[in-house]
């Protein structure tokens, strides 16, 4: 395993993040479509309804490591990633190993299901797509650094960053790259899309927003520091936090 960067900042940024992904629609259940903050425009609204009163202990299941970022859960079906390196998919009534996909280094990123595939990064800089049913690869896509960022899934396009200082849309069928955005630092952020838009964070301090089919920029925020926080998207108004100390509503 190569040096951790950043530790301090990536255990501030899982706190801050962290929250389980369950339903792409914002008032309904989709079973088969899951991902960071329950849907492209991370508006962490989830359909259904959580437990009304803690009683007992369902299941835990053991890693070889820490199990940093948020699971996603789809069609009975739990996902997640450890640092052990593993990408796992557990059945949510029982705790049960359905099978565990093996990366060459820790796994940070949340995954992303639509459609019968897993999407999820590695620290081992690739974004990989993996069959739900059987966790056999079905691509995988090299950047040149770790891929921390939380992946949105949307129109058959998966969109997401690393810290090689770019943000992807690498289309969902082949596995090929639509085109690439760079910013002028690590984007840890994981990108919200919708109506025609991606907004993401970088370390460089901006917000930006880039059109989805070309990756053009639309717009970019300047905030007084770096920003891990993935934006929220909800009635023409997008929600982000910067390490200066704020949240900002834009509009």
């Amino acid at each position: 395993m190569k040096k951790r960067i950043f530790p301090i900042v990536a255990i501030v940024y899982i706190l801050i993040l962290s929250s389980l992904a369950c339903s792409f629609e914002l008032g309904s259940s989709s079973p088969d479509i899951a991902m960071f903050r329950a849907n492209p425009a991370h508006t962490g609204v989830y359909a259904g309804k959580g437990p009304q009163g803690l009683t007992e202990l369902a299941w835990k299941f053991k890693t070889d490591d820490k199990v940093s970022f948020s699971p996603a859960v789809s069609d009975g079906v739990v996902y997640f990633g450890s640092r052990d390196g593993y990408l796992y998919a557990l059945e949510v009534n029982t705790g049960q190993e359905k099978w565990k996909f093996k990366t060459d280094d820790e796994v940070w990123s949340s995954p992303a299901v639509s459609d019968g595939v897993v999407y999820f990064g590695s620290e081992d800089g690739y974004l990989y797509a993996l069959d739900i049913n059987t966790g056999q690869e079905k691509w995988k896509f090299k950047t040149d650094k770790a891929v921390s960022s939380s992946p949105a899934v949307l129109d058959g396009v998966v969109y997401f960053g690393s810290l090689d200082k770019y943000l992807y849309a690498v289309d969902i069928n082949t596995g090929q790259e639509q085109w690439k955005f760079k910013t002028n630092s690590l984007v840890w952020s994981s990108p919200a899309v919708l109506d025609g838009v991606v907004y993401f964070g970088s370390m460089d301090g901006y917000l930006y927003a880039l059109e989805v089919n070309t990756g053009q920029e639309q717009w970019k925020y300047k905030t007084d520091d770096m920003i891990f926080s993935s934006p929220a998207v909800s009635d023409g108004v997008v929600y982000f936090g910067s390490w200066d100390g704020y949240l900002y509503a834009l509009k």
